[in-house]
């Protein structure tokens, strides 16, 4: 317990509630900020283009002078995929287990380098000193070693993140959870319990590892080619059973994908990862094994399990191609936004004469406690306030009864929104107000230049098209000197539609005509009635709305 006198403590989600990834949750105790978590998500359907999502973090950057320092979790993409945007913007250390802030640099390294930011490896033995608190940790059991709960200790009782966990009785080493540690901290007393909600809707408690360990051996023993498993770059515990089994049925494996070689690399580094060296072979030397001794373990560039696949299934890998005779393993859950494109990759393998095994073929199970898991943390904390985080809202308001079954009020228990304030002040918790919060979107090098407009127009362009208008004028001598030309792209098939076009010239020619007669007109009411004339001629005719640019030029 601290032995300052706390007069404010707030909690304030920046990402995390509301979706699935993008977590990052501010703890501010009197003037200090600490930061949980500086995830990434990626991005849905309708992103048209984007490759990653991070969340706004104006707020940060508004206050960086009280930000102490940012705390990790865990090393999934969730949890650190964005933690290289966040410290160009604020010089603050940060404090992580020694996987996850190995996970970290990489991901820093891949942004360029960033000398001034200092590291402090932490273990659950750990405690960080801070004017108005001190810090402890706690491990928890999830499908990457060195997972970590962090407990922020104030006068009024601690605020415990709990990470992403589940309780697995099979649990070992640096996958085991500090049990009788939680334990303590609810006697002790937990003023504010934040906790992961992904799985709030599962009944009963998340399937053990070792079922999944018995269904992959299953697979393997059962494939008549070679076996393609795709899976989070991250996800230690899944490619430390695909090399365990491998192994253990006499099966090479190769390593498909460059945040899967980053991770796998920094696993094997660190002793987190446990590898037979006759055991891995690179891509190109698959064409001197046969298929049935052949293991790839396959993910995309950004830790995204599909798109090194769906680069395969369509022939585009530079080094593996989809054979009739392949077993894959999907041993992931999608993520929302991802459940299309899955089944489409699904989908293409089936028609490739692949073999597709799936998360309903026990070959996957969550890293996300199921509601008997998530009940036995709210028992063991036994907090006055409750707020679930990592999920979806109905994820949350799922977590949120839970809660209530055990004994919570509903007056006890706040679902936040992004950049909602959850205040505790003179004994009470409220909400009070908010901070600017939401998505910035990465696009190649671009970030946040994509924004509603841009994704509006992207949407536009892919269901109806683009018309394009060329007009050359002669000034001088007041006439058109050269068209009105019309590009159509995404709309139209201009041969086979003439009279569409035809009458289209006519129409902006009349428009460009009536102004050029003029001593004077300005060029963006000329543009302007043209968009408005093209548009009502082009819905009329075709009941679609194309984007229209209209160029003019003159001389």
């Amino acid at each position: 317990m601290s032995k300052i006198k706390n007069e404010v403590i707030r909690v304030i989600p920046l990402g995390g509630v509301g979706e699935i990834g993008k977590a990052m949750y501010v703890v501010e105790i009197d003037e200090d900020l600490f930061v949980v978590d500086s995830g990434l998500m990626f991005p849905e359907d309708e992103m048209l283009g984007v490759d990653i999502v991070i969340p706004d973090m104006t707020f940060l950057v508004e206050n960086k002078d009280r930000v102490k320092g940012v705390f990790l979790t865990h090393g999934h993409e969730d949890a650190i995929g964005s933690i290289a945007y966040l410290l160009k913007k604020i010089q603050v250390p940060v404090y992580g287990s020694k996987l996850t802030i190995a996970l970290a640099k990489e991901h820093i390294k891949e942004q360029g380098s960033l000398k001034h930011v200092k590291f402090f490896e932490v273990t659950n033995k750990s405690r960080m000193n801070f004017d108005k608190t001190h810090v402890t940790f706690f491990h928890t059991t999830h499908s990457i070693p060195d997972a970590l709960g962090i407990v922020f200790h104030t006068s009024e009782g601690a605020i415990v993140h709990t990470g992403e966990f589940k309780f697995d009785q099979s649990a070992k080493g640096s996958y085991k959870p500090d049990i009788a540690k939680m334990a303590k901290l609810g006697e002790d007393g937990v003023l504010m319990l934040l906790s992961d909600s992904t799985e709030a809707e599962r009944p009963g408690y998340t399937t053990s590892e070792i079922v999944v360990a018995d269904h992959i051996l299953s697979a393997f023993l059962a494939a008549e080619g070679r076996v393609l498993v795709s899976l989070y770059s991250s996800n230690f515990i899944r490619i430390q059973q695909v090399f365990d089994i491998a192994a253990a049925t006499g099966k090479k494996v190769a390593v498909a994908g460059r945040s899967l070689e980053s991770s796998y690399e920094v696993g094997l580094r660190l002793g987190y990862l446990t590898v037979d060296e006759d055991t891995v072979i690179s891509l190109k030397d698959l064409e001197n094994y046969r298929d049935d001794e052949v293991v790839i373990i396959v993910t995309g560039n950004q830790g995204e399990p599909l798109e090194a696949l769906d680069k395969m299934v369509r022939k585009q890998h530079k080094d593996v191609k989809i054979k009739p005779t392949d077993t894959v393993l999907i041993t992931f859950t999608p993520s929302p936004g991802m459940e299309v494109p899955m089944f489409q990759t699904m989908n293409k393998l089936a028609k490739a004469g692949a073999n597709v095994l799936t998360s309903s073929k026990k070959v996957h199970v969550s890293g996300h406690g199921s509601q008997e898991d998530l009940k036995m943390m709210l028992n063991m904390m036994k907090p006055k306030y409750f707020i679930p985080i990592q999920g979806e809202y109905k994820m949350l308001i799922a977590h949120s009864k839970l809660a209530q079954q055990v004994g919570l009020n509903k007056s006890e228990i706040f679902i936040a929104d992004k950049g909602d304030i959850v205040e505790y002040k003179g004994g009470k918790v409220r909400m009070s107000g908010r901070v600017t919060a939401g998505n910035v979107l990465i696009d190649g090098i671009g970030i946040g230049d994509v924004g509603n407009i841009v994704l509006r127009d992207r949407k536009l362009l892919s269901q109806d098209g683009i018309f394009i208008v060329v007009v050359t004028l002669n000034r001088k001598e007041k006439k058109i000197a050269s068209g009105p030309e019309m590009i159509s792209r995404g709309f139209v098939y201009v041969r086979e539609s003439e009279e569409l076009m035809e009458e289209s010239t006519r129409l902006v020619r009349k428009v460009v005509e009536k102004y050029v007669t003029r001593d004077a007109f300005e060029w963006n009411n000329i543009k302007q009635e043209i968009r408005d004339t093209l548009n009502s001629y082009l819905f009329q005719q075709t009941k679609r709305r194309p984007m229209i640019i209209p160029i003019i030029m003159e001389y």
